[in-house]
């Protein structure tokens, strides 16, 4: 017996390498192949919009183009909830101080969708909420975005998951000026969109940029900052197709 002793220490100690080298085998391959789609072609199309149909409530989805405080364009999301009720508006209560400023351009969206529709708005409650504050957009600008989102909500209609739109809204469903435009298009091409809608002559806009000039006087050089303003067209700038729209009329026409 004790002559075998050795022997069977050297097979106990090759299973223990065999098994070893099973599991290194088996991580390696867990380190190759990732669980579900975990490779992400950045070309690959983003969505800017989602429609979902639950029982008898309608939740539309879009992006918006928007500026911060620091003047640099981001990307927010409006949600519009409609489902049959008796014409409530309804906001977002955690957005108080964004929807004081927004909530004109909610009763002028509401009415333009409801003449662009046969919904009776006095049948359904709509829920808006948007995920930003007042530091990053004001609610005049979301005007047009607000009338198309709500337009799909009411009448049950999928947006276009690849176009995206800035401007103010006036009662007659006209898209009216807004500001930051090469920012925001520069927001709506990183959040995906190939086409951004824009108001009337807003395809292209003007830059500021700041130089330093010096100029020698006696045995002193005196430097200064002076603003030089630079045109640039929107679309080359960022990279994402501009389309000038003068109503909310001809935005549907790109968004359905």
């Amino acid at each position: 017996m004790v002559k075998n002793r050795p022997q069977k220490k050297s097979y106990v100690l090759v299973y223990i390498i065999l098994i070893l080298a099973v599991i290194l085998i088996l991580n390696l391959l867990l380190a190759v192949v990732p669980e579900g789609d975990v490779f992400v072609d950045d070309e690959t199309e983003r969505d800017t919009s989602s429609f979902e149909l639950l029982d008898e409530k309608i939740v539309v989805q879009m992006s918006l183009p928007a500026v911060d405080e620091e003047g640099n364009g981001v990307s927010t999301v409006l949600t519009v909830e409609a489902m049959p009720g008796t014409g409530r508006t309804l906001t977002d209560i955690d957005n108080l101080l964004f929807w004081a400023d927004t909530q004109h351009s909610i009763r002028i969206a509401k009415n333009v969708a409801g003449d662009f529709t046969n919904v009776d708005l006095d049948k359904v409650d709509l829920i808006y909420s948007i995920e930003a504050n007042a530091s990053v957009i004001g609610g005049p600008s979301a005007g047009a975005a607000l009338a198309i989102a709500t337009i799909s909500a009411v009448d049950k209609r999928e947006l276009k998951k690849d176009v995206m739109i800035t401007g103010s809204i006036n009662h007659d469903g006209t898209i009216g000026p807004v500001n930051g435009i090469l920012e925001k298009a520069k927001a709506s091409h990183e959040a995906g969109a190939n086409t951004l809608l824009v108001p009337l002559l807003h395809s292209r806009d003007v830059v500021y940029e700041d130089r330093e000039h010096c100029e020698e006087f006696g045995m002193t050089e005196v430097c200064s900052t002076e603003t030089y303003p630079r045109k640039v067209d929107v679309s080359e700038e960022a990279g994402v197709e501009i389309v000038e729209v003068g109503s909310v009329e001809e935005a549907m026409g790109y968004f359905f």
